[in-house]
């Protein structure tokens, strides 16, 4: 059984690692990150984990972790941001420091050319936000996403809330679509490949199906 909580304080350096290891490929990301591959690059993208993590989503209580039941190890990792809840001036000042370490000034600048390309294409109206989720290679077909998305997307469905996120590939594509999110655009303007904008509308707001 697979079990989703809410990430401690102490969990963000595992779910940071888990993270790493789930988008060290990934085609958005890596532009972003730069560098070639391997242990060097896993090690700058886990840092840079590390301080999104730290820098408002671990303190707001919406980095949710999945275990098995009655074991420790972290299996995957989901961050959100919660309706209303911007990343304002002091939450990216204090990512900056860990975006220097990461790639110096080359990457100060690939982030924040990405974050201008990603906010172009956020809705206004209020929604939660699924920021980031991935799963550790030795979970996957586990239904740890499944458990991930389905645990927050629950809170959003009892608040009568949107969630709205990117993807960059189509078999993640696939995995939001079963869980009712829609195709949009993709997102133009980033540093590497374009991830498609993804909503899955409030469910006051959703149209049944024709008989």
């Amino acid at each position: 059984m697979i079990v989703v909580t809410p990430a401690a304080p102490a969990d963000i350096p595992a779910a940071a690692a888990v993270l790493a290891e789930a988008f060290e490929h990934d085609p958005a990301l890596a532009p972003v990150v730069g560098g070639p591959d391997g242990p060097t690059r896993r090690e700058r993208v886990r840092r840079m984990f590390t301080g999104l993590m730290r820098s408002g989503p671990a303190r707001a209580g919406t980095v949710d972790v999945a275990r098995r039941a009655g074991s420790a190890q972290i299996l995957g990792v989901a961050v959100w941001e919660e309706p209303g809840a911007t990343t304002g001036l002091l939450a990216h000042l204090a990512q900056l420091p860990t975006f220097w370490r990461v790639d110096g000034l080359a990457g100060l600048r690939r982030q924040a050319a990405a974050k201008r390309a990603l906010e172009a294409h956020r809705p206004r109206q209020p929604h939660w936000y699924l920021q980031e989720i991935g799963v550790g290679a030795d979970a996957r077909g586990l239904g740890v996403g499944t458990a991930l998305l389905a645990a927050r997307l629950a809170t959003a469905d009892a608040e009568d809330a949107p969630a709205y996120l990117e993807s960059s590939t189509p078999r993640n594509r696939r995995l939001y679509g079963r869980h009712g999110f829609l195709e949009v655009a993709p997102v133009r303007g980033m540093p590497g490949a374009a991830p498609m904008a993804m909503w899955r509308p409030a469910p006051s707001g959703r149209v049944a199906p024709r008989a």
